[in-house]
């Protein structure tokens, strides 16, 4: 089968070996949905055109001694393993190492819990002279706020938070244009025209991938609907795997996750259905299930980050980044396993998310109580999509975990 030009970045990613490891916070440290729609609203509303940092923000000043590398430090809430989210980011650090070279010097700090912990590990580095500090979790906001008022001269990245100081800064991706990708070859796949959704938690990030995911796949396939199973956890493999085999016997031929495991790849697998990963390439764990995975290349902004504070030029403004700079993808696209048609659209409308053409809220939009919520002609906003609570016309199932 001939792949599509456009898609040779989505085609022939090195695949995984080993388990998934944690993402973020356990249950009981998940944001309320109140809680987070104020978390990104401030990221997206200052998402960078240009160059990492350019803005009005005054530049954080470096003390590195010419010429010596750049101490960066950066802290995982799990160990990396091979898949999912902290896999993900040490790929990425990996990645910018090798770019960067003899310009940084790196220390990995693995297994630090959301709690006195995670204060005590950022306080540590710092005062170690490290002159980057990130931060990977979500939980670990309110303690790299704490430090980073102490240690004015050390950077602080943070992902996923909307805490910020003027040595601390956010960044993220917008995972969500991918997962509307996934939609696209799922309408295409689907026999049965149900998809499956293994959801984590029902936060605004999280649903706003499931409405994009049941957009794309409505777009080429109006009759599809997506059934959404919550776990209420980011990673607990039994769980998902539970999840998964419901969705299955809700007759759902294609499944999509929100979560940090291998296990509904597995699942799939077993049960002869599709699959998209998360987080990271999973085709390893379902090589005839695997449609693709919803990915993310951290690397691109850490290269860009790090020499932004090296250049004495970083400044605090948000990153939000999506499939045109290259944070986040579709990868691996198995192109055995969809029609070529499928492929081609696929191409298309990847092409207009890079050009800036597409926008997968654009109306109408209407709810699964049949109420325009996004009318033709506008577009869902920064503000709006980050306190979504609403599921899109043909997601089945409940916000209530």
């Amino acid at each position: 089968m001939t792949t599509p030009a456009s898609l040779n970045a989505c085609l022939n990613v090195s695949p995984s070996a080993a388990p998934s490891t944690l993402r973020r916070a356990a249950p009981a440290a998940v944001p309320t949905l109140a809680r987070w729609s104020a978390s990104l609203v401030a990221i997206v509303a200052a998402t960078l055109a240009g160059p990492l940092g350019a803005s009005a923000a005054q530049a954080v000043p470096t003390t590195q001694a010419a010429g010596a590398p750049l101490d960066v430090s950066i802290v995982y809430l799990g160990n990396p393993g091979d898949a999912g989210w902290t896999y993900a980011h040490e790929r990425g650090i990996s990645a910018a190492q090798k770019v960067l070279g003899g310009e940084m010097q790196l220390k990995r700090i693995e297994n630090v819990p959301e709690n006195a912990d995670a204060e005590r590990v950022f306080r540590d580095r710092a005062a170690k002279g490290d002159k980057v500090v990130i931060g990977t979790s979500f939980g670990y906001m309110d303690a790299m706020m704490k430090v980073a008022r102490d240690y004015p001269d050390t950077v602080f990245l943070h992902c996923s938070g909307y805490k910020s100081a003027r040595n601390l800064g956010n960044f993220n991706g917008k995972v969500y244009e991918s997962a509307y990708l996934a939609g696209v070859l799922a309408g295409y796949t689907s026999k049965t025209h149900v998809l499956g959704f293994v959801g984590s938690v029902p936060i605004p990030e999280v649903i706003r991938n499931i409405d994009a995911f049941a957009l794309g796949a409505r777009s080429v396939a109006p009759q599809t609907v997506v059934k959404v199973v919550w776990i209420s956890s980011w990673f607990d493999p039994g769980k998902e795997r539970q999840a998964a085999e419901t969705l299955i016997g809700m007759n759902a031929d294609v499944l999509m996750q929100n979560t940090d495991s291998t296990a509904t790849m597995s699942v799939a697998e077993a049960h002869h259905v599709h699959a998209f990963g998360w987080d990271s390439d999973m085709s390893q764990w379902g090589p005839h299930a695997h449609l693709g995975s919803v990915a993310y290349d951290w690397s691109k902004y850490y290269v860009k980050a790090i020499e932004a504070v090296r250049q004495g030029t970083w400044t605090n403004q948000p990153v939000y980044w999506g499939v045109k700079e290259g944070i986040t993808d579709l990868v691996h696209v198995n192109a055995q396993a969809v029609p070529p048609e499928a492929l081609s659209k696929l191409a298309e409308r990847r092409a207009a998310l890079v050009a800036g053409t597409l926008d997968p809220f654009a109306g109408p939009i209407k709810d699964q109580k049949g109420q325009t919520r996004v009318a033709a002609g506008t577009a869902l906003s920064a503000a709006d999509a980050n306190r979504l609570d609403w599921f899109v016309d043909g997601v089945q199932g409940s916000l209530a975990q």
